[in-house]
């Protein structure tokens, strides 16, 4: 079943999901060179630019160390991935003063590089599960940044080379309704 929209969007929102399924080959170098442009110019506050992406493509000594980071349900899939990213975001501005929206800021640079992906045939797959201590020491995480999320980006591969439990939950899932993640004038619990 299609995605639909409850409201006029452009369907590239509606065609971006975050499939398992990579075939496994390594991300080709410009490929990756065009999710990172994309996510580049994300909006942030003051221009402040805070998300940091470390990556690891398949093939490398670095990829099995980002793997290894990975909860084992997370690893399983990924090693079919062409490369895996850390999101890291910086906590102040370059002159030194905090900056409260970092995260968010990253999260933006995130979906210009999910929506570049998705509108490049890539699979771009957001994850929480991994380990965010080992993953900062691992990879020299600076003093003063936040380790936010990994990625696993890959070309398609097949549903039915995932792992039984995960063939089920590889197609795209719908959204809560938008009246329960909006209220005006005041915050609504319902």
């Amino acid at each position: 079943m299609p995605r639909t929209a409850d409201h006029p969007i452009d369907a590239i929102f509606l065609n971006r999901w975050s499939p398992r399924a990579m075939n496994g080959a390594a991300l080709e170098q410009a490929d990756l060179m065009k999710v990172f442009e994309a996510a580049r110019w994300a909006p942030s506050c003051f221009n402040g630019q805070p998300w940091r992406f470390v990556y690891a493509r398949k093939g490398t000594a670095h990829f099995e160390k980002f793997l290894g980071l990975l909860v084992e349900a997370n690893r399983v899939w990924c090693a079919q991935a062409g490369a895996l990213v850390l999101v890291m975001a910086k906590k102040s501005l370059d002159n030194g003063n905090p900056l409260r929206t970092y995260s968010f800021d990253a999260g933006a640079a995130w979906m210009s590089l999910a929506l570049q992906a998705s509108m490049a045939g890539l699979v771009a797959h957001g994850m929480a599960g991994f380990d965010y201590d080992r993953a900062a020491e691992l990879l020299q995480m600076p003093a003063g940044h936040s380790v936010e999320a990994m990625i696993a980006l890959g070309y398609p591969g097949s549903k039915d080379d995932l792992p039984e439990s995960l063939k089920a939950r590889e197609t795209p899932n719908g959204r809560k309704p938008i009246s329960e993640l909006i209220s005006e004038g005041t915050f609504s619990k319902t």
